[in-house]
């Protein structure tokens, strides 16, 4: 690790130094931080991880998200250190790493989701935080699990969608990519009193879908109450609903618009753009984000690096919240 160039910010190792090696050139870690395993090999660990999660056996229409790790981590190789947005520097504030990809079986839901709980577990062990890259959004149900089981009590959950995913079965499936959060609030373990869709947009199979949904105790946003209500209201709505609670944040990368996200497995119309995504995001600077994702990101209907380039971004900005929330507390 120390024999490639990186740039050293505060004590902690950071992105590979790009005025030294082109950042084309050399292993596709997200924004080029290091990797988990070589920063243990110096007797170090990182405070955030990221993680990717090569999964999509719950998918209901296209496949392909499994790729979508390595996608998203490609398509940041020109994130940088300062984030003007927020006047913070992420990899200077805390000691960031890539862990990799988990291993997950492809063909045993059940089992996936197991795995996927116990690695979410054993990589938050000693209190660091996690962002996980998926995958489909089937992995958003263990992940909230071990979120839970680490802040010792149910989390409020902030989940940016196209989609409730909030169905019973598919085909008589428990665990598919359109139940996580159906499942999560049957077993008790997100805040009912602090959860909201926002971004939800599209066709439903009825309005029964939404007497449901609100019955679970989900807020919802949708993209044309953005649209209509501007950012600022919007923050401000969701600021005011999360309050001080432990807070997991989901975002599939279909709450966007496919014109800014194409490569996705279910796109709807109608969505909002990347710039109002990331802004709602920098609004929720200062909560108590104990953990996140980003699915549903399917390079192989992907353009010019489109989606993945605005995951890459998401990320980016997700990761600036969790290590701000560490530099202050």
């Amino acid at each position: 690790m120390l024999e490639t160039p990186r740039i050293i910010d505060n004590g902690n190792i950071g992105p590979v130094n790009s005025a030294v090696v082109p950042r084309y050139s050399g292993e596709s870690t997200f924004a080029l931080l290091p990797r988990l395993r070589d920063l243990q090999n110096e007797g170090r660990s990182a405070e955030i991880k990221i993680i990717g999660v090569p999964f999509d056996t719950g998918v209901s229409y296209r496949p392909g998200a499994r790729f979508g790790p390595a996608h998203v981590r490609q398509s940041s190789r020109l994130l940088r250190p300062y984030n003007p947005a927020t006047d913070s520097s992420p990899f200077a504030q805390v000691q960031i790493a890539d862990a990799g990809d988990m291993a997950v079986n492809p063909f045993k839901i059940e089992e996936a989701i197991e795995s996927i709980q116990s690695d979410a577990l054993e990589l938050t062990a000693h209190g660091a935080s996690l962002l996980t890259i998926g995958g489909d959004h089937t992995i958003a149900l263990p992940l909230l699990r071990a979120a839970s089981e680490r802040a010792g009590q149910p989390v409020s959950l902030l989940h940016f969608d196209a989609h409730l995913d909030t169905w019973d079965t598919y085909f008589g499936a428990d665990y598919t990519h359109g139940t996580p959060f159906r499942r999560v609030a049957e077993e008790g373990i997100i805040d009912t009193s602090a959860i909201c869709h926002v971004g939800t947009r599209g066709p439903l199979y009825g309005k029964k879908d939404l007497d449901e949904d609100e019955r679970f105790g989900f807020g919802v946003i949708t993209s044309t109450d953005i649209f209509r209500r501007g950012v600022t209201d919007v923050v401000e709505i969701l600021r005011e609903r999360i309050s001080n609670r432990p807070l997991y944040i989901s975002l599939d990368i279909d709450v966007l618009d496919p014109a800014h996200a194409p490569g996705t497995g279910t796109p709807e119309a109608g969505g909002m753009t990347s710039r109002e995504l990331l802004e709602i995001l920098r609004g929720l600077r200062g909560l108590n984000l104990v953990g996140a994702d980003v699915v549903e990101v399917l390079p192989g209907y992907d353009h010019a690096e489109l989606t993945g380039i605005a995951a890459a971004h998401v990320c980016y900005d997700l990761l600036t919240l969790m290590a701000d929330l560490r530099q202050n507390t």
